[in-house]
C-alpha cells in the first residue's frame, strides 16, 4: 500500500526547523508574559509593604512627616 510520498532529508530538516522556530518563538512569549507577571507581583509586594508601614504609624498615631522626621533624625547621628 503506497502511504504517500516520501520526504527528502532537505524537507525533513526544513520541517524540523520550523518546529523548533515555532518553539523558541513561544518560550519568547512566555518570557514576555513571565516578564509582565513578575513586575506585578513586585508592585503589589511594594504596596503590600507600604500598608504595613501605614499600619504602623496609624498604631503609634504618627504622619508621613512624624516618619519622615524621625528617619532624618536618626540619620543625622
Amino acid at each position: 500500500m503506497p502511504r504517500g510520498v516520501r520526504k527528502t532529508p532537505l524537507e525533513k530538516l526544513q520541517e524540523e526547523l520550523k518546529e523548533v522556530q515555532e518553539t523558541i518563538q513561544q518560550y519568547k512569549d512566555s518570557l514576555v508574559i513571565l516578564g509582565e507577571k513578575e513586575k506585578d507581583v513586585q508592585e503589589k509586594i511594594k504596596l503590600e509593604q507600604f500598608k504595613e508601614v501605614s499600619t504602623i504609624l496609624d498604631e503609634h498615631e504618627m504622619s508621613i512627616m512624624d516618619l519622615k522626621e524621625l528617619l532624618i533624625s536618626s540619620k543625622a547621628d
